[in-house]
């Protein structure tokens, strides 16, 4: 008796009244043999469900899904209210060819110096830009033939190693030649199809890539699902004359933050090897930080584009739920995944999303979207833009980290934009955060598992990792009435959120509660599962995902080792004009201290 808990209505919430609640999760640290030994027993039919339940309610999700009187009814999918058009914008043709609006977004770009490329005299590093590529290729300083040849020699020599260095589980060298050939041609013809043409990008491996196989970085997932076709988003950069360089290495059908995959080897982080790059988008994060492509495709239902893109040091781009088509990948199906770009600067991140947005018709019809926007970067309406800014802080959940570096740093840079432009930071209360983490889990763990259940009651569940089998043993044990539950906490959650909008532009945190964290070498072979690394990478994540809000990762600095850390930058829906512009101006303001990572390859220069 007296479990049972009544919530008041979201709109009847106090929020003055709310205090912040640190998730501390309850779940063992697991290696080796232990682990192995430790998913067999989760598995068995009578003991399995005993450890599961016990563990949910050590970590309050039954109290919350099960013992909770939720008033709201629930929102399976995100909705949202109409939007405004946002101030200082260029708005891009949904209908029309991904290369007109590549056009659009290069005409919203600060001037190009060329005078830098040919100088190369930074003080400090920074990378190559996609407009750098360009240059080059144009003027006939080199050709993309030239590129691949470099690229492709890095590729094979990586795969070499001891260990080996697995940033891609699929590269056929003789395709990646034949596409560069075909660019070089368009150059010498004059005729490149746009700002990406020759421009060298990475495709995660949930994602399709004709005629690579999508394989979910398992090693049975091509055996049930033949690729014939490229994805939507791949098809619309092909079209502006990408060259693509294969399937990059993930965390297992994106079920982990770390990367960490059994199958194919674990890839690296570029500024530490012995560190995790951050998943479940791990291969795309890591082949930009170490400079071999200038972007990569990933997904992100729960921080893969934005976990790796900080810990890595990059720029990642999660969009507001279905303003890319998700048409052509393993999560086509769910209501918190979207196909994002990942790059080492805002500008590149701005060409390759306006080169693949475009919603599917259904979610045209469902999410009634804004016309999609880029900010003018070149125009005075960009400062006049940022000196209105409004800026959301919920200074509890903020400071909420593995290490007072991380908060500090990222402080620093809500402090630049402060002074270099009057933005105005106002404190904000965030209400239900560990409820919002527990639908979260809920949800797209039941969308996973109703994808994977077919192909596992078919025999193929005992060949996944056993991280991913753990998960699926978790995923399992939700209910339908846990489903339900879970929206309609979302609703709830959609409610104080669209009502912090009115107040600020944005919301701002850290991207990661934690820096890249130290690979064991026990967990190489058979993988690990240690949930708190997870809730401190998920740390603030999780609300772009559930309400489906568009969020950037940009890099603000490193922490005493030297590894990066990432500010997250969320809008309100339909919103990634105002994200992307808030993101170029604190690169521009954090991104003079750039360091060279320890695993990098100057692709451009070599030759």
């Amino acid at each position: 008796m007296g479990k049972k808990r009544v919530m008041l209505p979201a709109k009847d919430v106090d929020l003055s009244s709310i205090k912040y609640e640190r998730e501390v999760v309850q779940a063992p640290h697991l290696t080796g043999f232990v682990f192995r030994l430790f998913v067999r027993i989760l598995e068995l039919p009578l003991i399995g469900p005993m450890i599961i339940n016990v563990l949910k309610k050590q970590n309050k999700i039954d109290k919350i899904l099960q013992h909770t009187v939720i008033p709201e009814e629930p929102m399976f999918k995100p909705e949202y209210p109409p939007q405004e058009t946002e101030p200082g914008v260029v708005v891009l043709e949904e209908d029309g060819r991904p290369e007109d609006r590549v056009v659009s977004a290069l005409k919203c770009l600060p001037h190009y110096d060329a005078a830098e490329f040919l100088e190369n005299s930074h003080a400090s590093f920074r990378y190559w830009k996609i407009r750098d590529y360009a240059h080059a290729y144009r003027s006939r300083k080199v050709t993309p033939s030239l590129v691949a040849e470099h690229i492709i020699s890095i590729i094979e020599e990586n795969g070499g190693n001891k260990p080996p260095i697995p940033l891609l589980i699929s590269f056929v060298a003789e395709e990646v030649r034949e596409q560069a050939a075909a660019s070089t041609q368009r150059f010498e013809a004059g005729n490149p199809l746009s700002i990406l043409d020759g421009i060298f990008m990475a495709i995660k491996d949930d994602i399709d890539c004709y005629p690579h196989p999508s394989k979910g970085a398992s090693t049975w997932m091509h055996e049930v699902r033949t690729v014939k076709k490229d994805a939507v988003c791949v098809s619309r950069l092909r079209s502006c004359g990408v060259i693509f360089v294969g399937k990059a290495n993930m965390h297992e059908l994106g079920m982990g933050t770390t990367g960490n995959n059994p199958n194919y080897g674990t890839a690296r982080n570029p500024h530490a090897p012995d560190r995790y790059t951050g998943g479940s988008s791990s291969g795309p994060a890591a082949i930009v930080a170490s400079g071999i492509c200038s972007a990569a495709l990933g997904t992100d239902g729960g921080g893969s584009i934005r976990i790796p893109s900080s810990l890595c040091g990059v720029v990642g781009l999660k969009t507001t739920y279905g303003r890319t088509s998700m048409e052509g990948s393993l999560c086509d199906s769910g209501t918190v995944e979207i196909i994002g770009p990942i790059a080492s600067s805002v500008e590149d991140v701005m060409l390759v999303y306006a080169a693949m947005l475009g919603a599917s018709p259904a979610n045209r019809i469902s999410l009634r979207p804004s016309p999609p926007c880029l900010p003018t970067l070149s125009s005075n309406d960009h400062s006049n833009a940022l000196g209105f800014l409004r800026i959301g802080k919920y200074t509890p959940w903020f400071n909420d980290v593995h290490s007072t570096e991380i908060s500090d740093k990222c402080e620093d840079a809500l402090n630049l934009l402060s002074k270099e432009h009057g933005c105005e930071i106002i404190e904000i209360v965030i209400p239900e955060l560990l409820e919002m983490r527990t639908a979260h889990v809920v949800s797209i763990g039941s969308e996973c598992l109703c994808s994977l259940n077919p192909d596992c009651e078919d025999g193929k569940g005992v060949k996944l990792a056993y991280d991913t089998r753990t998960s699926l043993a978790l995923f399992r044990s939700f209910t339908a009435a846990d489903y339900v539950a879970a929206q309609c906490i979302r609703r709830r959650n959609m409610y104080y959120h669209m009502e912090i909008f009115k107040k600020v532009d944005v919301i701002v945190t850290p991207t990661t509660g934690m820096t890249a964290p130290r690979i064991p070498p026990s967990a190489l072979k058979s993988g690990e599962t240690d949930m708190q690394t997870t809730a401190n990478l998920m740390q603030f994540v999780v609300p772009a995902n559930l309400l489906g809000l568009p969020a950037i990762s940009v890099p603000v600095g490193y922490d005493k080792e030297g590894l990066p850390i990432g500010l997250q930058i969320m809008g309100g829906p339909w919103a990634e004009a105002t994200i992307l512009r808030v993101a170029s101006e604190v690169e521009k303001l954090c991104g003079e201290t750039k360091k060279k990572p320890a695993s990098y390859y100057d692709v451009l220069k070599a030759n």
